[in-house]
């Protein structure tokens, strides 16, 4: 069974794939303006997307003092 942690990872893994992808085709020769635009958009969001995801992983993530006690990053 998989953890919040571990499904957040897999889900920033398959949105930096997705972006790749989307870098990949802006790339390419010939693509439109107005693909090219959508493309921006797509690629935007997920930058996003991942963003606040990551937020969310980093407000998770505590950090032990050299007392061994626990604060939040």
């Amino acid at each position: 069974m998989k953890t919040v942690e571990a499904e957040s990872r897999q889900s920033l893994e398959e949105m930096f794939a997705q972006l790749e992808d989307v870098i990949a085709e802006m790339e390419e020769d010939g693509i439109s303006l107005e693909h090219s635009f959508d493309l921006y958009n797509k690629g935007m969001g997920l930058l996003k997307e991942c963003s606040k995801s990551i937020d969310e992983v980093e407000k998770k993530v505590l950090i032990l003092d050299e007392d061994g006690e626990t604060h939040e990053f």
